[in-house]
């Protein structure tokens, strides 16, 4: 893609503000002075926000505050004027019922911070889950220059001598608990392992998918994803944004310009290369409406279904983000797809380059870790977007994290209203389920949970589990961890509490899963269906009030993203005078 940069100098938005001598500049300017700042930086410069998502409830953050420095000293130096702007931060493993209902309200804030105040570009400084989507969902709708920093994994947990991955090993030390295999105390000394160094999730879960997808989108510059928080090198990255930023400022280089349907669509097969988070669907769906760009889950199929998941990482591998980082991250990953013709190379970076140039000459430095094609943990990762009678909009499911021997499947339902209806009944013995069976569970998608929880994986029961079965077929209407596995049917579209086909299911019921046909079926007639939806009605209860009642109101179906449904269009639109 070729770029035109933007004539320097020339009048920035910041100067709306500062710039002159009227009472009105006077009154913004001289407020901002009282931090003691010299009058010679209002001259022009570029005013960069560092939208930092710090939080001390948002562990996989905690340390950005240290990572902003280093962010302000590189904009210092590149003639910038940082200001550090504190942004709602929902944390995966803190919200209830689940940060994925305030990842909308995040994007509306963060939307309103840029826009309404003076900043001419903005450091989005991200990590935990939905931190990195809600940022750049802001940033797509006010097409301000912006570039990511993301807070970078946790070194790699060890226990007994294991490698152990957060997420990823909860829910395997679980079900081991469960099945009789793991006393409570082992459980419980396995937890100070799980998570030893700042950061987010070690595996690739949905902090690291996320941060690979911003690499491979181009908004981050090359490099980024990988880098654990810890290390100098994640600092030195942060600076080199800072200095970044102001020139892409300079050039007028704004989201749309990076985010095109061809970086998308890079998106999506580096996700399957990777072996991604399911959430990455919903995210880059929502981002991509932002912009103003056409993405549907069916390119979701196209994109990525004949791509080689080569990233030997939890949950579908072997290794950690640490071993990622060392054999040379996503660049190498990059190259890769440019080599095997499945990456849009002339795409453009935040770095004012094309994606190509970035990669072309980086080195694989461990083949086990990122893997030949013909050593690939599967030949078709990606996400699968499966579609029938029971998905009529579509449903996902990972096969680098599925079991092969159940990836087409025929077996009875056993059904579970809801996550409460799951919770009382999953742990009794006299529960008829057997591993011949798929476990059903409703009433838990954007509207019905509210906010779509990451209760899909649900897991296994006891009695399954001590037979020394791991997975058996799941379909929900909810979200999974990216840090989980098993052969999971999620974001079943449209959701039960939209009265979608799943609402009608009942244990008894067959269903078929046919993951090469992209088929998922309910055993019954159309006219038994009409009649069932006919009949039904709806146990989800509108929240009375307050944001939840929002989010219930205006949610869209997770096959378009889970945005909220006024929220597009808005990209770029400037709010009214100044009333001062």
């Amino acid at each position: 893609m070729t770029f035109k940069p933007a004539e320097w100098p020339r009048k920035l938005r910041s100067q709306h503000w500062y710039g002159g001598n009227s009472r009105d500049t006077i009154y913004h300017r001289g407020w901002l002075k009282n931090q003691g700042y010299p009058h010679d930086l209002f001259d022009g410069r570029p005013v960069i926000g560092i939208l930092n998502t710090w939080s001390d409830l948002t562990p996989c953050n905690g340390h950005l505050r240290e990572l902003a420095e280093k962010v302000k000293a590189g904009i210092w130096e590149a003639g910038g004027f940082p200001v550090e702007v504190p942004v709602f931060s929902a944390s995966e493993n803190t919200y209830r019922p689940t940060a994925m209902m305030y990842r909308n309200l995040a994007a509306m804030a963060v939307e309103e911070a840029m826009r309404g105040q003076p900043i001419d570009g903005a450091v989005l400084l991200v990590g935990c889950d939905k931190t990195t989507p809600s940022l750049l969902m802001g940033a797509a709708s006010t097409d301000i220059p912006s570039i990511v920093v993301t807070g970078g994994p946790m070194l790699n947990g060890w226990f007994r001598g294991e490698r152990i991955g957060s997420g990823t090993h909860l829910w395997k030390f679980s079900e081991a608990v469960k099945a009789g295999e793991m006393t409570q105390d082992e459980f419980l000394e396995a937890e100070q392992a799980m998570s030893r160094s700042s950061g987010t999730c070690n595996t690739m879960g949905t902090a690291s998918t996320m941060a690979s997808m911003a690499e491979a989108l181009g908004m981050a510059l090359s490099g980024n994803a990988a880098i654990p928080a810890v290390d100098s090198r994640r600092r030195v990255m942060a600076q080199l944004s800072g200095r970044r930023i102001v020139q892409m400022v300079k050039d007028d280089l704004k989201p749309s310009d990076i985010m095109t349907k061809q970086a998308f669509e890079n998106a999506i097969r580096t996700n399957g290369a990777i072996g991604g988070s399911t959430n990455a669907v919903v995210h880059l769906l929502a981002m991509a409406g932002r912009v103003g760009i056409d993405l549907t889950l069916d390119d979701w199929d196209r994109c990525g279904r004949d791509v080689a998941t080569i990233v030997n990482l939890m949950p579908s591998g072997k290794y950690l983000m640490e071993e990622f980082f060392y054999a040379g991250g996503l660049p190498v990953v990059l190259k890769r797809l440019g080599e095997a013709g499945l990456l849009h190379k002339d795409a453009l970076t935040v770095s004012g380059e094309t994606v190509w140039d970035e990669v072309k000459d980086v080195k694989n430095w461990n083949e086990d870790v990122i893997l030949p094609v013909e050593k690939a943990l599967t030949q078709q990762g990606g996400i699968a977007v499966l579609k029938g009678n029971l998905a009529p909009l579509g449903a996902v499911l990972k096969p680098s994290a599925a079991s092969p021997h159940l990836m087409q499947h025929r077996g009875r339902a056993v059904v579970f209203e809801d996550i409460d209806d799951y919770k009382a009944r999953i742990n009794d013995d006299s529960l008829d389920i057997d591993e011949a069976c798929v476990m059903v569970m409703k009433n838990c998608g954007p509207k019905g949970y509210p906010g779509m929880a990451e209760v899909g994986n649900m897991g296994l029961p006891p009695k399954v589990l001590k037979k020394g079965i791991t997975d058996m077929v799941r379909i929900s209407d909810a979200r999974m961890s990216g840090t989980a596995y098993g052969t999971v049917v999620l974001h079943t579209s449209p959701e039960a509490a939209r009265g979608g086909p799943l609402a009608i299911v009942r244990t008894g019921d067959f269903i078929e899963l046919d993951v090469p046909n992209r088929r998922l079926h309910l055993d019954l007639s159309d006219e038994e269906i009409a009649q069932r939806l006919a009949d039904w009605k709806n146990p989800v209860e509108p929240p009375a009030s307050g944001y939840a009642r929002m989010f219930h109101d205006h949610v869209e179906g997770a096959d378009t993203g889970a945005d909220f449904d006024f929220l597009k269009g808005s990209r770029g639109r400037e709010v009214g005078r100044d009333s001062h």
